[in-house]
């Protein structure tokens, strides 16, 4: 029903979460299209603070009088508890109640689509395809799910009618999405608190491609569970370094702190492709980013010129400092395959260096799912400090909290607070420190960063 709704007719509209990544992206896109927008969340942030600069109208009191009935649409996340005030009186209300998912699929209805899914790397390969339309002016519109660092937002817009999309599997809000373009970069099992089992996750991703446009392209990892079940007209698989899958890398060095390599596809080459970020698994998540590009004709050298000027994504692989005496390094990872590709990577740049993580684990449902997961992750690093369990949306769950994942562990682990975790660290001596994690912990970089920096 929601898919017949006139976009250009909405002139005001309400967001119930506004403050989340990718509600704040359909946020700006109004914002940018002169429509009145305003919106609630629980807590200030620096997102929040840049969307007021930006004119968007920002609450931070559940206060139903706030959103009137005049608003011609308001939208939620999902992420939203149930008790929530104004999203019940939006509801006993009869307004027009939307979530976030029916709203980008209005958005996205009569536009090229270019849609990243993937329990890992959604973020950083749609902000690296967006990035190399935008760079190489082949335009598009994005909507991200992360911070880019090259342009310090999550949307931009353009007036050639191709979207980049990150396409997200929770709640399973990807299903609503028109796809031209599909990239999958893994199938793990997450959400479980949404899917149940991991069966039903990949089921999800299926249906996903399924709604694919005819002659629309897909792209997958190499080895993913059930590849035999992707089918597409036109599709493709691509590896950092299997030679079996149709797009690869090659030639691979690490060259004054970047990497250099070459990209293999199934008919063409990009040689000399230069990556200025962190972690071998970026260096794979470009090979799905050029693979689109050079699907859409863009010339060979604008496409590593765009490469080259990548400058990440906030909080992932984030260089908070980068010298001679001490390395800081900030990550979103929050699922166990994350932090195995974060630390691994970080391993393959300071291969002889002490390297100690900071981990929040986020959600009471996740760390009971995957508890042996986390700790086999983490136990690739040297030291690791575990805070409390980032609740977020949930209830605690008796028995559940970080001391699950540490009883598991076999490196050095210790159990601290927010409150200790600042002086205790600066008192520590590491040259490579990692903060990971999907809660509040982004709220400890600037001290931990200050601390760091004044003790060397």
């Amino acid at each position: 029903m929601t898919d017949f709704i006139n976009i250009s007719q909405i002139k005001k509209v309400y967001f119930i979460g506004v403050g989340g990544i990718g509600m704040s992206a359909i946020a700006r896109f109004f914002n940018a299209r002169g429509v009145l927008v305003a919106g609630y969340d629980k807590t200030a942030t620096a997102l929040t603070d840049q969307l007021i600069k930006e004119g968007i109208l920002v609450q931070f009191v559940d206060d139903p009088s706030f959103c009137t009935t005049d608003f011609d649409a308001i939208v939620y996340t999902p992420a939203i508890p149930s008790d929530n005030l104004i999203l019940n009186h939006c509801r006993s209300h009869g307004m027009n109640l939307m979530k976030r998912s029916d709203m980008l699929q209005i958005i996205s209805r009569d536009t090229f689509n270019i849609c990243i899914a993937g329990t890992h790397g959604k973020t950083t390969i749609s902000t690296m395809v967006a990035h190399i339309l935008r760079h190489t002016e082949y335009g598009c519109n994005a909507f991200l799910g992360g911070i880019s660092s090259n342009y310090n937002t999550n949307f931009w817009s353009h007036p050639r009618p191709v979207c980049v999309i990150e396409a997200d599997e929770y709640d399973r809000s990807f299903l609503k999405l028109h796809p031209n373009v599909i990239a999958i970069t893994a199938m793990d099992a997450d959400h479980l608190d949404i899917y149940g089992t991991a069966y039903e996750v990949e089921e999800s991703f299926l249906a996903f491609t399924r709604n694919l446009k005819e002659s629309g392209l897909l792209i997958s990892k190499k080895g993913i569970q059930r590849e035999a079940e992707l089918s597409a007209s036109n599709h493709f698989t691509y590896h950092l370094e299997n030679k079996h899958a149709d797009i690869h890398a090659a030639n691979l060095e690490i060259v004054n702190g970047a990497y250099r390599y070459d990209v293999i596809g199934k008919s063409w080459e990009l040689n000399g492709v230069k990556l200025n970020m962190g972690g071998l698994h970026n260096v794979e998540n470009t090979l799905v980013a050029i693979a689109i590009a050079k699907h859409l004709g863009i010339e060979e050298e604008k496409i590593k010129l765009a490469v080259e000027d990548f400058k990440g994504v906030k909080r992932r692989f984030e260089f908070i400092i980068n010298s001679d005496d001490q390395v800081y390094i900030d990550d979103y990872a929050h699922h166990p395959e994350e932090l195995r590709a974060l630390i691994s990577g970080v391993r393959s740049l300071y291969p002889h260096d002490k390297l100690t993580i900071l981990f929040q684990p986020h959600l009471f449902t996740r760390t009971r799912d995957f508890a042996e997961g986390f700790a086999e992750s983490l136990d690739l690093a040297d030291e690791v400090f575990l805070l409390p369990i980032y609740p977020a949306r949930e209830l605690p769950i008796e028995g559940v909290d970080s001391s699950l994942i540490s009883r598991r562990m076999k490196a050095k682990v210790s159990l601290v607070e927010k409150e200790e975790v600042v002086q205790l660290l600066s008192t520590r001596a590491q040259k490579v420190f990692l903060t990971a994690g999907a809660g509040d912990i982004d709220k400890l970089i600037d001290p931990l960063k200050n601390a760091l920096i004044s003790k060397s």
